[in-house]
């Protein structure tokens, strides 16, 4: 009877340790499904943080004080902490300098094999001297390490320590903790992964979103520079100009194009790039005159999304359309001083931020700048910085006016000819001597952009295939010295734009308006009108 319930005790015993394994089993399994599922569908901030839960999860599952994931060399350095989490509870540790430059060859080396590290006490830990000096520091008494992945970098490892106490790990720890490492390791490499993905679709996106941008501005391009192909004159004024562009165009030089309105010097700027080793990438221009003082940052450097009220989308500035292409800034003299600084820097460094954005952009341009400003008076007065100048001016190439190579003027008009002829359906086949004499006595305040308009409304005017003026320029001819006889040029400036207004009876945009009719900019206009004290009176 003693011996039955003997066996029956044993019995009961065995049941129970199979119910118990059975219920451990059960639990740890519970755990796995639980920490495979906490990790679907997180990105970012969620992600990182269900991480830390997880690993919290795991140190109360199984008693330990600390718990992380690292990357060891196979030389024994400590190539990158994964993750890892510390019990609350615990005291700060402060950190020694020689842990982040010590190696651990002896532990690479054992993990490299595919074998863990499992100590219950210290006197049980591995005899390496690397490996005793950082227990005895941070005071661990019981640790658990297993290799998860071994490559010819080298592997990563899940660990375990127990600070506060020796400790029993279960028999099948290491079974266990490689099932839980290897759990998380490809949750985390998924989302590596998923970081990389998104970084290349967004950097995709950009190039596609900079390509689009390029097309539409160089599909606009095309259209403008179809009506100047060539800088036309044979004076030696002009072959002065040709020579400057043909020295400074092979190399990056940043160029200053001086000249007044009106005498070409978007023309001398699209040679200098057509000729340099950059004439397969953009020229991408900016008048810094026709633009709004709150628009210019936006245009030149671009902006994130949500970077202003009512900016929906992000926009690629021009600066950063011209990447490895040329960058030219039309009357550059009449940029914002406050926004100055910010373009000296991006010409000095070639980088900038977006509106909107902490992010650097780094860019390749080369600057080509343009005014009809006299820039050192712009800096005495302080509306220039004198760091800028310096910087836009280390080759200046300055254009002459149109009075000054008058033995241009027949052939400049003889291009303008064709052209508009082409363009109306008209050819003019005469041209009569009075009518080349009194353009070549002509002032031209408004240079060849005048000379342009004049001959396109002459052609429009005149019944024949003999062109005849189409407006009286008596008024503003010239003497030998190549002055006006009784006025000054921001006299007979001020004069022209008023006499044109008056025709246009004061219509200063849209089509037939004084604008048009000039050739110029509204805004470029508004500003030149302000500047000679222009105004309508009452």
């Amino acid at each position: 009877m003693a011996k039955t319930n003997s066996s029956n005790k044993k019995e009961d015993h065995s049941f129970m340790e199979r119910e118990d394994k059975l219920q451990k089993h059960s639990e740890f399994q519970e755990l796995i499904s639980n920490i495979s599922n906490k990790f679907v569908g997180l990105t970012g901030v969620e992600f990182e943080m269900a991480i830390q839960d997880t690993l919290e999860e795991i140190g109360k599952y199984f008693n330990s004080d600390t718990v992380r994931l690292y990357r060891l060399s196979l030389q024994g350095d400590v190539l990158k902490v994964r993750n890892q989490w510390k019990d609350k509870d615990l005291a700060p540790l402060e950190e020694m300098a020689e842990i982040h430059t010590m190696k651990y060859p002896n532990l690479a080396a054992h993990y490299s094999k595919g074998e863990a590290t499992v100590f219950s006490k210290f006197d049980d830990s591995p005899n390496w001297p690397e490996m005793r000096k950082i227990l005895k520091f941070f005071g661990t008494k019981a640790g658990v390490g297993v290799p998860l992945e071994v490559d010819s970098s080298g592997v990563d490892v899940f660990a375990m320590d127990k600070v506060r106490s020796e400790h029993v790990w279960p028999a099948d720890i290491v079974e266990q903790s490689k099932a839980i490492g290897k759990v998380i390791l490809s949750a985390m490499r998924r989302r590596e992964t998923e970081v990389k993905l998104n970084d290349s679709y967004h950097e995709i996106k950009l190039l596609k979103e900079r390509l689009e941008v390029e097309n539409i501005y160089l599909r606009d391009q095309i259209s403008v520079q179809s009506t100047h192909k060539d800088i036309i004159g044979k004076s030696d004024a002009m072959k002065y100009v040709l020579y400057k562009i043909k020295q400074v165009a092979p190399s990056d030089a940043t160029v200053l194009i001086l000249g007044e309105t009106g005498t070409g010097k978007e023309l001398v700027a699209e040679a200098i790039h057509n000729e340099s080793s950059r004439r397969n990438r953009p020229l991408v221009k900016v008048n810094c005159a026709a633009l709004p003082a709150n628009l210019i940052e936006n245009e030149l450097f671009g902006r994130e999304k949500g970077a202003f009220t009512g900016s929906q989308v992000r926009q690629i500035g021009r600066f950063e359309l011209a990447d490895k292409g040329t960058f030219f800034l039309d009357e550059v003299g009449e940029l914002p001083l406050e926004l100055q600084a910010k373009l000296l820097r991006a010409i000095q460094s070639g980088e900038f931020e977006r509106l909107g954005s902490p992010h650097t952009v780094k860019v390749d341009v080369r600057i080509i700048s343009s005014t009809n400003r006299d820039l050192i008076d712009e800096v005495k007065k302080g509306r220039f910085r004198e760091d800028l100048y310096y910087r836009l001016n280390v080759f200046p190439v300055t254009v002459p006016p149109l009075r000054e190579r008058k033995e241009d003027i027949p052939m400049i008009a003889k291009y303008f000819l064709k052209k508009f002829g082409k363009k109306i359906g008209k050819q003019i086949e005469r041209v009569p001597y009075d009518v080349i004499k009194s353009l070549q006595e002509y002032h031209w305040p408004g240079n060849v952009r005048e000379l342009e308009n004049i001959i396109e409304r002459s052609m429009i005017i005149s019944p024949n295939s003999t062109l005849h003026l189409a407006d009286k320029l008596e008024l503003y001819k010239t003497t030998d010295h190549g002055t006006s006889q009784s006025k000054d040029l921001s006299e007979v400036e001020h004069d022209h734009i008023l006499r044109v207004l008056e025709q246009t009876r004061w219509k200063i945009e849209g089509k037939n308006g004084a604008a048009e009719s000039l050739n110029l900019n509204p805004s470029t206009l508004r500003t030149r009108m302000r500047k000679l004290g222009i105004r309508r009176s009452v």
